[in-house]
């Protein structure tokens, strides 16, 4: 389990990024899969988010995940919505003692907590999200519930720029919209590039004015505490975990 030390200081909210360690699956997916969309036994799925709840001192029914999709959808929480499927890429509530999840295996977890609200939210941030900007409009989100704020926010593990290799029509792509986008690539041959995604991630949260703190770890190459997508297409692997990120205020 990791924590960011920006939001370990604030007593009124409880937050965590969960390894794959000390869960209940098996084989590919041990062991703290959290993935409803995996094809790990669903039984299995269960007692991992019943793991998670119990760490973050809630019952089962409200650990809230997202359908995720790699949109910009943002969803604000509300008691209306809550037994929902929520079809999103991100959360934001200002409901006490229900926890936001969000689901990685190489995609970028951000969680948030606006200190003078009392808002709490979650971003699952691929290249997708982060290229339609899902973290803006996730801050905007935000401030529509009220434009005075203080956000806090901490980019989780997520691939490290070091295992990131895209090819150039992905490095063009990027190109075309904003030529400045060519700080995230490091070239490596004529035909393929390395994306630095926890650099454009963090980028576009100083652009909404905020700077994050970081728990700077690569999920591919910690095979032990993180799922990671990329790892388990190279070796071939049929599918993969995924690692749990939540928040809840207190």
């Amino acid at each position: 389990m990791f924590y960011s030390k920006k939001l370990k200081k604030f007593k009124n909210i409880k937050h965590c990024f969960f390894s794959r360690r000390d869960g209940f699956s098996k084989g590919l997916y041990k062991s703290l899969n959290c993935g409803k969309g995996s094809k790990d036994n669903k039984k299995n799925i269960l007692k991992n988010l019943n793991y998670v709840s119990k760490k973050m001192r809630i019952k089962g029914g409200k650990l809230i995940l997202m359908h995720q999709t790699h949109s910009n959808k943002v969803i604000e929480i509300k008691e209306n919505n809550l037994k929902r499927q929520i079809k999103s890429d991100a959360m934001i509530t200002k409901l006490r003692g229900f926890a936001l999840g969000v689901l990685t295996a190489d995609c970028v977890p951000i969680l948030l907590f606006d200190s003078k609200n009392n808002i709490i939210g979650c971003i699952h941030a691929g290249w997708r999200g982060a290229f339609s900007d899902i973290i803006k409009k996730t801050i905007l989100k935000i401030k529509s519930i009220s434009p005075n704020n203080k956000i806090y926010a901490c980019v989780g593990p997520c691939i490290g720029k070091e295992n990131y290799e895209v090819d150039t029509r992905f490095f063009k792509k990027f190109i075309k919209k904003s030529k400045k986008n060519k700080k995230y690539f490091y070239k490596k041959n004529d035909f393929k590039f390395l994306f630095n995604l926890r650099k454009f991630v963090a980028d576009k949260l100083l652009e909404q004015n905020i700077k994050a703190d970081h728990l700077n770890r690569d999920t591919f190459d910690e095979s032990n505490n993180f799922f990671s997508y990329r790892r388990s297409t190279i070796m071939s692997q049929k599918d993969y975990g995924r690692c749990i990120s939540t928040i809840k205020m207190i």
